[in-house]
């Protein structure tokens, strides 16, 4: 079995408007070699692309009102949480689930995913409110694709090294046998989307597999197998940054959901940047 090392590179937080590549290019100086593998996290490059939206501003219709009020608080926070074996302080929030700003973030899920995502208990559509302040939320890429293909040519370039870049983000993937799927949408190929909710509780009440998700491959050809072991691997070098969830973000500050700042955010240390290497 190959082993692999990995080292999680910390940067400065990345804004809106950031030269994400200039980033990435001096965080790796120096250490990196042909050969490896790149892992960048798919919602710094979104942040930096400003691929981002402001809830705060947003009318929520009567259907996003009812997933907040009864499905998120009713169905997730008490059948569906219990069948998925949450832990009881997740439990808790879900039956708390906060009605005006979660009607808002229903409302944008329902807009740019459908309400096969909105029915999830979050990150519905890849659509994500941690490691962001206030009120915003990142979208998935439209390109992971070609921003891929945009570091390894940075990276080539800047240092003449030839390496495998991966952009992945942390929602789950699970496998069944050798069959990959996953509840959002996008994923690499060889890993199948579908169902939203249903997906994602099957995965948990199987007890099945899971990896978080490879998104774009650029400078090699990668398997859905390996490429799963390879973000994974890159995921829990990388750990949860300022928090696994928007309330545990939060609470990590000590404010309100809504009350992390960009201050906040540039305060703490940020690894959206992960080499992982072959054991020599």
């Amino acid at each position: 079995m190959v082993k692999y090392n990995a080292l999680a590179i910390s940067t400065d937080y990345w804004k809106p408007g950031d030269n994400y590549l200039e980033k990435i290019a001096n965080a790796l100086q120096n250490k990196v070699e042909n050969g490896d593998f790149v892992v960048v996290s798919e919602k710094a490059v979104s942040t930096a692309l400003g691929n981002i939206i402001d809830e705060s501003s947003v009318k929520p219709s009567l259907n996003a009102k009812f997933l907040a009020r009864f499905w998120m608080r009713l169905v997730w926070g008490y059948s569906l949480g219990i069948i998925c074996r949450f832990g009881q302080r997740l439990i808790r929030r879900l039956r708390e689930y906060p009605l005006e700003s979660g009607s808002r973030h229903k409302q944008i899920t329902l807009q740019q995913a459908g309400l096969l995502q909105a029915l999830m208990f979050g990150s519905e559509g890849a659509i994500d409110g941690s490691n962001l302040p206030y009120s915003y939320v990142s979208l998935p890429l439209r390109n992971s694709g070609e921003q891929a293909e945009k570091i390894r040519r940075q990276i080539l370039s800047e240092f003449g090294k030839n390496i495998c870049v991966i952009i992945a983000d942390t929602d789950k993937t699970y496998k069944f046998r050798n069959f990959f799927f996953t509840p959002r949408p996008s994923p690499l190929n060889g890993i199948h989307s579908f169902g939203g909710t249903a997906t994602y509780i099957m995965g948990r009440v199987l007890k099945l597999k899971k990896s978080s998700t490879p998104l774009a491959v650029a400078g090699c050809s990668l398997q859905a197998a390996l490429a799963l072991k390879i973000t994974n691997i890159a995921d829990r070098t990388r750990g949860p940054g300022s928090g696994a969830t928007v309330w545990d973000m939060a609470s990590r500050f000590g404010v309100e959901v809504n009350g992390v700042s960009w201050d906040m955010l540039s305060k703490i240390k940020h690894k959206p940047v992960v080499i992982v290497r072959k054991a020599e």
